[in-house]
Order: C-alpha cells, then structure tokens, then sequence
C-alpha cells in the first residue's frame, strides 16, 4: 500500500512550482519505496506547471484543488478562517485518512494552528513543538526543540520535548539511544534561570539518555544528539546558524579574491569548500517535523527550492514509515506509569 504524502503548493515565497517539482523529484529518487503525492493548490496552476515539466505518467501524483491561499504575512488566526486553503484542506485529508502526511513551505504560524485543531495532539502531549536539525563536527546531526512554537514553556513541557525529540532521532535519524541535553548557560544543575533549575531534576528521571546541562556551543559540537528549550531561545539559535552559512561564504569571497595565491588555492580546496557549504545549506535538511500532532507535518522553509522539498517530503514519509507518534505515545506512556509507581 503507498504511503501519501499532501504537499501545501500555495503559500511560500516562491510560489507553487519548486513545491512541485521537488515532489517529483522526491518520486523519482524514492519510487522504489511506494510512496503516492497530492499535490494541493490552485487546480489549474498546477496542472499547467505539471505539463510544462513534462511529468512520467509512472509517478503516482494526483491534484487537490483548494481555492484559498494564506499568505506569509497573515496570521494564525486569518489561516485558521480560511476553510479552503490549501493548508486548511492538506490537513483535512490528513484527518480523514487520504493522506498520511502533510509538508508545507507556508504560513508557519498558520500550518501549526491548521494542524493542532483539525488533527489534535498526541494523547499526553500538551505543547506541541517544532523540531530542526543541525549539522554538528562529529558529521551527524544534533535536533534541536522546541525552535518557535513555544516562547513560553513549563518544566513539564521540556520534558516532552525531550521525550519526542529522543524518539525522532531512534526513528528517522537512526541514531542509536540519543543523548538529550538542556540548554542553560552552564554544564552544572544549578545553573540557568528558573525554567531550567526547575526542568533539570524532571529530565533527569525521564526515560530517555539524559546527560544534563548543555550550553550554546553544544549545538554544532554534537555534545548532545537532541538539545532541548523554549522556543524563544530556540528560535534565536535557529537563525543565528542559519545566518552561519552566508556569513562564511562571504567571507571566503572576500580572502579567495584578495589575491592570485588565494584564487589559486580556492581552486585545490574547490571540493572542501562545497562540502562545507552544503553541510550549512538547509535544503539538505528538509524542513521543521512539528512534533507532538496527532499526524505528521513538516514545515519546510518559505524559501525552498526543489531539493529542499524533496527532503522535507522524505522526513515525513520516515515519520509515517517508522511510526514515530506511536513511539512517542508509548515513550510518555512509560513515563506516566513508572511516575505513577514511585
């Protein structure tokens, strides 16, 4: 049985067509897995762009037509009114069953609100929270959460984070028991403000690899393989390192064209130089899985280009194939009891 993704055409910077030419992509790479697409939007601007890049009639794709459009700049609310967005139906069929996951380069705001009313939360999960990853020095990944759903959070929120982040890096990062962090500004308990003095004791008895405090420097060192925090700090640090990438390009421009040595030199070091900059280009990554809905949604970045998209739909199609929310479930389950025992 193929597994169905939804992809969200409308909405994101730009516009509908690396949306579906990174679905395509996606199927090409992959259609070997069985997996199908519906691609959701403004019927007749997708099957125009479907004609014009000349699609195989072997890949499984069909089209949802959804009339409405939430744009960047609205809000949670204004998404949430929009019945017929393409959001708004991506998610329906999600929750009807059509499809088993939804990835959206839209409205971050308006994909969360879209996803926790019409599919709900995990049963125990109070805050659901937005997940990325980081590339880190020991070449893997470190996730990081929650990194914008959440600017103000509770003890007992982290420790779901937690919960759901070690459980999405087993599952679809294949890393084997995770280490989980907390991210304070210093490795001792004590340290931190409240939040953090209070969240330390909580995580410590949760059923996860915690190995305590972490700082800043953790995220790219890969001294934990899941950082956990409030989505205030969280989404600083996510686009401080997004900003990481531009700023050493532009700095290697600078010394490569200072002088003939330089120029010559870049030309030996050409293929270090691009593996450096692809281990800080976000398409790499796919997008942000929002953890702790009753379902599985990405939320890729507004600027996505095609390979970005194919990503973001292969992290969802692992989050469905691995069965994480159960995972989660049963990991908050365990949890409860052995509290409940003690």
């Amino acid at each position: 049985m193929n597994q169905t993704v939804a992809i969200d055409c409308m909405g994101s910077d730009r516009g509908a067509l690396p949306s579906i030419e990174g679905a395509i992509r996606f199927l090409e790479e992959n259609g070997k897995r069985h997996a199908a697409i519906v691609l959701v939007g403004e019927e007749a601007l997708i099957r125009k762009h479907l004609g014009e890049l000349k699609v195989s009639n072997d890949l499984s794709i069909r089209v949802q037509h959804a009339p409405e459009i939430v744009e960047m700049e609205a809000s949670p609310t204004e998404g949430i009114r929009r019945k017929n967005s393409s959001i708004a139906v991506a998610m329906r069929m999600h929750k009807e069953g059509v499809v088993q996951a939804v990835v959206s380069a839209g409205n971050t705001g308006a994909v969360m609100a879209n996803a926790v009313l019409t599919l709900g939360r995990i049963a125990g999960v109070t805050r659901p929270a937005i997940t990325s990853t980081f590339p880190n020095k020991r070449e893997g990944l470190t996730v990081l959460l929650d990194v914008g759903a959440n600017v103000d959070v509770k003890s007992e929120n982290l420790l779901q984070f937690a919960q759901m982040g070690a459980s999405y890096a087993e599952d679809v990062l294949k890393i084997e028991n995770p280490t989980v962090g907390l991210l304070s500004i210093g490795e001792e308990a004590g340290k931190g403000n409240e939040l953090s003095v209070a969240s330390y004791p909580l995580l410590k008895k949760g059923t996860f690899n915690f190995i305590g405090n972490v700082e800043g420097h953790a995220l790219l060192e890969g001294k934990a393989d899941v950082i956990v925090c409030d989505g205030f700090v969280g989404n600083i640090m996510l686009k401080f390192t997004e900003s990481v990438k531009n700023f050493l390009e532009t700095r290697m421009k600078k010394q490569i064209n200072s002088n003939y040595f330089s120029r010559a030199g870049a030309i030996l070091m050409g293929p270090f130089l691009r593996r450096i900059r692809k281990s800080f280009d976000y398409a790499e990554y796919g997008g942000a899985p929002l953890l702790g809905i009753a379902g599985n949604c990405v939320i890729a970045h507004g600027s996505s280009s095609s390979r970005a998209i194919s990503n973001a739909i292969k992290v969802a199609w692992e989050m469905v194939m691995t069965d994480l929310n159960d995972h989660i479930k049963r990991r908050i389950r365990n949890f409860e009891k052995a509290a409940m025992q003690q």
